[in-house]
């Protein structure tokens, strides 16, 4: 039975599209991927079409058909803009719509990335949000050169496996600094009174003295308390290392099930994960990602779209699954997400120029009519609301109220 309960929806923007060859479609705009006014458009116009959020990508190294290393191709998209600061860019000129860059936690301290989400959250009036990122490739380290990194080896090897360990144990740690550094001004730390001559009761600003393994970080943040008071956490997992990432740091993951029973047995898994991370709170929002071929409803199908774009170079081959088809097709797969207890689905449009006016105009109305999304996009005040998450945890260094 289809659970009707309305899903959350996002979109996942990476350059022109998922697909390598997106950029080379006519409606694409490749010569203005590195613009303002790109962005702008494409996240407005999810914004228009009621989605909840949209996540944008980044990284520390030029995009590559490899799993770990970089590549030598020219005929695809290679280089990107900072995330956090295209989503800083884009919030004044939206009003509803989530922002969730993505960060790489792996090289960037903590405490740069806590004053950057909590400087979007006031940016965009309470609707950030950051994606965090574990970074294993070896030209990524080099470009810091901070650290040792176990070079050419097979994933499988111990050595690499060790890495990986150590690099999401950092993760978790990095996003516990995060968090504390957004709580160490008490939400009203700062009094703005003229008369007394005080600004700011310093009684309300704490040190975090975060001794760890990775980090030691006295703080307080330079920045006040964001308005969300805990801007959201996100992360993109496929395994049982990712996932307990998740379980321990955030608020919302990522997933990519390949069919209707594989989206049920990561949800149990996650769940798990839960369970071992001895999680308090909320259980995670769990959300699927899906790279979408919609088709044009006056011309070529999505199916025979993705044919022609995969002969033009390289085959798309994604982490998530492909679908490619009619409204209706897209929609029969959130059926069966909701059925297996997901919260929502992050789309990837394959050509964004092509996708996402697709999604809003074909997609969106498809999954309201069947009660798969709202009937009217709620106007939340904060993405947290948008997530069904608690308004403004207090702060945890707070002195509690008699």
């Amino acid at each position: 039975m289809t659970d009707t309960r309305p899903l959350l929806i996002g979109v996942a923007l990476e350059g022109a599209g998922w697909h390598p060859a997106a950029w080379r479609e006519p409606t694409s705009r490749p010569t203005e991927l590195f613009t303002a006014g790109y962005w702008t458009d494409v996240v407005r116009t999810a914004e228009d079409a009621g989605l909840d959020f949209a996540s944008i990508e980044d990284s520390l190294a030029l995009q590559s058909e490899r799993f770990l290393v970089g590549d030598e191709r020219t005929d695809e998209v290679r280089g990107r803009l900072d995330a956090v600061l295209i989503a800083s860019r884009v919030a004044p000129v939206t009003s509803r719509i989530g922002l969730l860059p993505v960060a790489t936690v792996t090289h960037t301290e903590p405490f740069h990335l806590s004053k950057a989400i909590a400087t979007l959250d006031y940016v965009s009036e309470g609707r950030a949000g950051v994606q965090v990122k574990v970074s294993a490739r070896a030209d990524e380290a080099a470009h810091v050169g901070r650290r040792a990194h176990p070079g050419d080896v097979a994933i499988d090897d111990p050595s690499f496996a060790a890495f990986i360990e150590d690099a999401f144990d950092e993760a978790a740690d990095a996003v516990e600094v995060v968090r504390r550094l957004w709580d160490s001004w008490e939400d009203d730390a700062e009094i703005r009174d003229v008369e007394t001559d005080r600004f700011l009761d310093a009684d309300k600003v704490h040190q975090v003295d975060f001794e760890g393994r990775f980090f030691s970080v006295r703080g307080p943040s330079i920045t006040p308390r964001p308005p969300q008071g805990q801007p959201i956490v996100a992360a993109l997992a496929h395994a049982a290392i990712p996932y307990r990432l998740a379980a321990r740091s955030a608020d919302v993951v990522f997933v990519t099930p390949a069919d209707a029973v594989h989206a049920r047995g990561i949800v149990e898994e996650v769940r798990r994960a839960e369970q071992g991370a001895e999680r308090e709170g909320e259980p995670l929002r769990v959300i699927a990602d899906l790279v979408v071929f919609l088709d044009d409803p006056a011309g070529e199908s999505g199916v025979d779209r993705r044919a022609r774009l995969d002969a033009l170079g390289r085959a798309l081959v994604s982490d998530a699954r492909i679908v490619a088809g009619s409204a209706s097709t897209v929609a029969d797969v959130f059926d069966d997400l909701a059925a297996a207890g997901y919260a929502g689905v992050r789309l990837r449009p394959g050509v964004v120029t092509d996708d996402l006016p697709r999604i809003a105009a074909d997609l969106v109305p498809e999954l309201r009519r069947r009660g798969l999304l709202p009937a009217a996009a709620p106007d939340s005040s904060s993405l947290r609301s948008r997530l069904g998450l608690a308004e403004a945890p207090p702060s945890r260094y707070a002195t509690p109220v008699a």
